[in-house]
């Protein structure tokens, strides 16, 4: 079993940052991916970033350049720095952690960006 807790969302003006944390307990070493994923009201949940064991990153076109995801080992933690933050990116985070048989969510943080 994976365990995850999200925290650092909140309301943001537009261009402003916020860093999103995810802190990982139980069966981390099974842990292939981490990502974070979002969901806006009355839209379907997309995927926003994956970082891989060996900290390889992949982004969605929207966020390229604007968000950086990262890992801290040490501390079990995975982070969504996200600068330049525009109103379209007000959703519900969620981090995701997956594994060889399934995957795990976190209970989300809502990311508000008001114009």
């Amino acid at each position: 079993q994976v365990q995850l807790v999200e925290s650092g969302g909140g309301l943001v003006q537009a261009g402003g940052s916020l860093r999103l944390s995810c802190a990982v307990s139980g069966s981390i070493f099974s842990i292939d991916v981490m990502g974070w994923y979002r969901q806006a009201p009355g839209k379907q949940r997309e995927l926003v970033a994956t970082i891989t064991s060996v900290s390889s990153t992949n982004y969605v076109d929207s966020v390229k350049g604007r968000f950086t995801i990262s890992r801290d080992n040490a501390k079990n933690t995975v982070y969504l720095q996200m600068n330049s933050l525009k109103p379209e990116d007000t959703a519900v985070y969620y981090c995701n952690a997956r594994t060889l048989s399934k995957g795990y969510w976190g209970q989300g943080t809502q990311v508000t960006v008001s114009s």
